[in-house]
């Protein structure tokens, strides 16, 4: 992980600066000033994090940024402490609960998108049944992943009617390894879905669609931040989690700047970001239910030791974001 540069975005910030929304007025600023380490994980439907640090001065916080490339290294930061909040997985509650740690608390969504399996042009691809024989790249553990493996569950279809090639080295190895014809479809995230399609390396396969399933869901992450800065640092939390879903609002309702914001924060182009913008939903959709059938699920399918769904309302606080709302 390294620290990421200070950022700005002077066209989105009109936009966003702009219009009525529900978000409540800003927090009351920290009696103190207080730290917060953020973590700024690189995907596209986290970009209305760059707008945080801003306005955290106004709470008397100073936010120091952390970047990281996958979900599991937030995570990772998270249990260990060096970092107070960040967005993680979906499933990363879970996973650290069946691990022994209650140290993780989840505070809401950030964000939802059809997935369409991305399919190499000129393979076929119109049903499940197209999935026999294929080669389908995976990444074993990751978010997509569990979103791929309940809907295929939920259809029937055996997971070895395909060969799963499981790829490494995040987006850009998916990519790759697409346009170099090892694969014959990816079951990948944003921006690298809208990439490989707008240099017309493959396409959507609309008719496998694959977030919808019961289980696991549409929801691509989570904002989470620690016990102990929910004790220690309350007001800072506070203030980041209003500042964070004010920007998601504006965003939401500015399809430009969201493209502008998401092009700023990955570093992708905007003939990419907005088509990806087109498919993202700002906004969390994830509730308590849908978080115990995701914990009952993970373990069905091997990903967490045991069946943690009852466990999951004490890792879980949507109390904070009431009083922002």
């Amino acid at each position: 992980m390294k620290t990421l540069y200070r950022m700005t975005l002077a066209g989105a910030l009109c936009a966003y600066a702009a219009g009525s929304h529900a978000v409540g007025p800003r927090p009351a600023p920290a009696p103190q000033k207080q730290v917060l380490t953020v973590g700024y994980v690189k995907v596209g439907h986290l970009s209305p994090i760059i707008f945080v640090a801003d306005e955290l001065k106004a709470c008397n916080v100073e936010v120091k940024p952390v970047e990281f490339v996958r979900y599991a290294d937030a995570r990772t930061a998270l249990l260990s402490g060096s970092v107070d909040v960040s967005g993680i997985g979906p499933a990363d509650l879970a996973i650290a609960l069946a691990q022994g740690s209650q140290k993780l608390v989840g505070l809401s969504g950030v964000a939802s998108s059809p997935k369409y399996l991305v399919t190499r042009k000129g393979v076929k691809m119109d049903d499940w049944k197209d999935l026999a024989g294929k080669r389908i790249g995976i990444a074993p553990g990751s978010a997509v992943w569990f979103q791929w493996a309940a809907m295929l569950s939920e259809k029937g279809v055996p997971y070895n009617t395909f060969t799963a090639v499981n790829i490494q080295g995040g987006g850009t190895a998916f990519v790759q390894s697409l346009q170099r014809g090892d694969v014959d479809a990816v079951a990948l995230w944003e921006p690298f879905e809208s990439q490989l399609v707008a240099d017309g390396t493959a396409f959507f396969a609309k008719n496998l669609e694959y977030s919808q399933s019961k289980a696991v869901g549409a929801e691509l992450g989570l904002l989470a931040t620690t016990r102990d800065a929910l004790r220690d640092k309350r007001e800072a939390v506070k203030c980041f989690l209003w500042a964070y879903k004010n920007a998601e609002e504006k965003l939401s309702k500015d399809p430009e700047a969201f493209a502008e914001a998401y092009s700023k924060y990955t570093g992708l182009p905007l003939n990419v970001t907005r088509e990806s913008a087109k498919l993202i939903k700002l906004g969390g959709v994830l509730d308590l239910d849908q978080m115990r059938r995701q914990a009952k699920t993970f373990n069905e399918l091997g990903v967490i030791p045991k069946d943690v769904s009852g466990q999951i309302d004490t890792v879980w606080d949507a109390d904070l974001l009431k009083e922002v709302m």
